[in-house]
């Protein structure tokens, strides 16, 4: 049983990675943040302070892949609400940290419009939160067809030297406003966890060496007592059964993170071909939101 579990999850993730993992349309949407029409997925997103907001509220800037591609209504929800945060969002799946770096031209899933250099000159955003699972199987071709599997020391070379060259691109733009960077934590991976903890600690090293700041959200869709080891359910937290619809299973007290069919992902929604948010209310992604809002929150307060 575990190992027919086990190659079913590869050939999903294969699957999903290149589909970009894009959930459908369903019944119990999350109702959407206002956006911008046009063809960018860039949305910008604005709301009143709270009566919590910090002295100035901050501008944020989300950036990633099909794990912020499912996040982004949430976490611009969470920070408008908590934070009256200006926010903007411009997420593409299937992406790694190469693809927002400028000069990468047609080897890049992501126009030059929304490099991340580009965004901060025309956002002047306050943080930037990067949010990347690590592209580990050169789906995108900014990579060159360099893989974990394949070479996993020219792999963490290669996505070390894109860490510190999207933290000097981001620094550049933002000129005497340099934006802090965000640098967001994964949850565990069934399939490589050691290449996780890995890419986690070099988001922790690049964070420290440039005064930036670490979200650990993948700890709180991560088992108490295993930082690194997968679970589909996780029991409720206090705030998910003060919430029923976030605490999918309450006679077992316990929720959902992931579907049957997909380890990575946290939307509870089928996937699709065509990148959108998450329409359905999802544990594991208001749990990540929540946990970047705080990180952004401290930052905020603490300038």
């Amino acid at each position: 049983m575990h190992r027919r579990w086990l190659v079913g999850v590869l050939l999903a993730g294969v699957t999903l990675l290149g589909a970009c993992g894009d959930p459908a349309s369903g019944p119990d949407a999350v109702p959407p943040a206002p956006s911008v029409p046009g063809t960018s997925p860039t949305t910008h997103q604005r709301a009143a302070a709270s009566p919590t907001t910090p002295a100035k509220a901050p501008t944020v800037l989300y950036l990633g892949d099909s794990l912020a591609m499912e996040n982004q209504k949430v976490l611009g929800r969470e920070l408008r609400r908590d934070l009256g945060a200006r926010y903007t969002s411009a997420p593409y799946s299937g992406t790694t940290l190469c693809d927002y770096l400028e000069g990468t031209g047609e080897r890049s899933l992501v126009p030059d419009a929304d490099k991340a250099a580009a965004l901060v000159r025309s956002v002047r955003p306050d943080f930037v939160v990067l949010q990347f699972w690590g592209n580990a199987w050169g789906y995108t071709p900014c990579m060159d067809g360099i893989t974990y599997d394949a070479s996993r020391a020219r792999y963490f070379e290669r996505y070390a030297a894109d860490a510190r060259l999207l933290t000097e691109q981001i620094t550049a733009a933002g000129g005497t406003r340099r934006p802090r960077i965000v640098w967001v934590l994964q949850g565990p991976d069934p399939i490589t966890p050691d290449r996780v903890r890995r890419v986690n600690a070099l988001y922790e090293e690049r964070a420290a060496a440039a005064g930036d700041l670490v979200a650990d959200a993948g700890r709180a869709v991560s088992p108490a007592s295993a930082r690194y080891t997968w679970a589909q359910y996780l029991p409720c937290t206090a705030y998910e059964r003060a919430h029923p619809d976030y605490c999918t299973q309450p006679g077992s007290d316990r929720t959902a993170l992931h579907r049957d069919d997909d380890y990575l992902h946290f939307c509870l929604a089928p996937t699709t071909s065509t990148p959108k948010p998450c329409p359905v209310r999802s544990p594991g992604i208001l749990r990540i939101a929540r946990e970047i809002t705080r990180v952004v929150d401290e930052g905020a307060r603490s300038h």
